[in-house]
Formats: structure tokens, C-alpha cells, sequence
């Protein structure tokens, strides 16, 4: 049997998570099921778009919950720890060579990913480039758009910012 594929996740984003599934299986369930009962009241469930809404909303909450409930089982916790190399949870501030743009990014996750709060995936192409970098060191990125070359500036072992 293949060994499930491992979730990695900061501290505080598996905190997130646990908080959202909580709220879902309580809170979010107990508010479906009553929209589902009043449309229920209304009778002939054939063209009834509030019960069809409801059972629409209804199966998106239990398909997260699942998915909440197997990330949460296979999460591993990235510990964050003072490096000279990249490494998951280091934030690295890098500087385009042919534009001269800096920008911080921390590397995590997939499922904590979020570019537009600077945390790219260790399985993007720039996660990627960047693992096992340390300062002074220059890389190149293969993306749709073209090779970009970034030169590694700081790296820090924290995940706050």
C-alpha cells in the first residue's frame, strides 16, 4: 500500500486548519442542515432552488471537511531553524538580476502557499531553485515567462514577518 502523501505545513498554518475544520463540523453543518429543513417545509423538492442550493452547499462543507480532516492526518509540522541554506520555513529575501526587484518569500507547503503573502511552495519552480541556496548565491528559474536569474540575499529561519 503507498504511504499517503504528507502535508507540510508551518505551526500556525495546521492551527488554521484545525480551527476551520472545527468551525465546519459545528457551526456550518448546523446552519445547512437547518436550510436544508426549511426548504424541505416549502414541499414539491423538484423545483425548489433553495433545497437545491442548500444540498449544492451541503456537499461542498463535507467535501472539505475531508479534505480538512486528511491534511490534517498526514501534516507534518515544518520546524523552523537557524541555517545558512534555504530550507522549508526560511525566509529569503532574493533580488532579480535583470530587473534589480527585491522581494522576501518563505518557502512552506503547497497547501500554505499564497504569493500574493510572499509564501511560494517548495514545489514551485522558484522553491525549488532556492532549497539547499545559500546567501551570495545566484539561481536560475525556468518559467513560462523565461529564465529568471535571483540572487540570494538573507536568509532567516523565522516564518513571521
Amino acid at each position: 500500500m503507498a504511504e499517503p502523501q504528507r502535508t507540510y505545513v508551518t505551526q500556525e498554518f495546521l492551527e488554521k486548519m484545525k480551527e476551520e475544520l472545527t468551525q465546519l463540523k459545528t457551526r456550518k453543518r448546523a446552519e445547512v442542515a437547518q436550510r436544508l429543513k426549511e426548504a424541505i417545509a416549502m414541499g414539491d423538492l423538484s423545483e425548489n432552488s433553495e433545497y437545491d442550493d442548500a444540498k449544492n452547499e451541503q456537499s461542498f462543507v463535507e467535501g472539505r471537511i475531508l479534505e480538512l480532516e486528511a491534511q490534517i492526518r498526514t501534516a507534518v509540522v515544518i520546524q523552523t531553524t537557524k541555517s545558512n541554506h534555504v530550507a522549508m520555513a526560511s525566509t529569503v529575501r532574493i533580488r532579480d538580476e535583470k530587473t534589480n526587484e527585491e522581494e522576501t518569500v518563505t518557502i512552506v507547503g503547497s497547501t500554505e502557499a499564497d504569493p500574493f503573502e510572499g509564501k511560494i511552495s517548495n514545489d514551485s519552480p522558484v522553491g525549488r531553485a532556492l532549497l539547499g541556496t545559500k546567501a551570495g548565491d545566484e539561481v536560475e528559474v525556468d518559467t513560462p515567462a523565461g529564465v529568471i536569474k535571483y540572487k540570494v540575499l538573507e536568509i532567516s529561519g523565522s516564518t513571521n514577518k
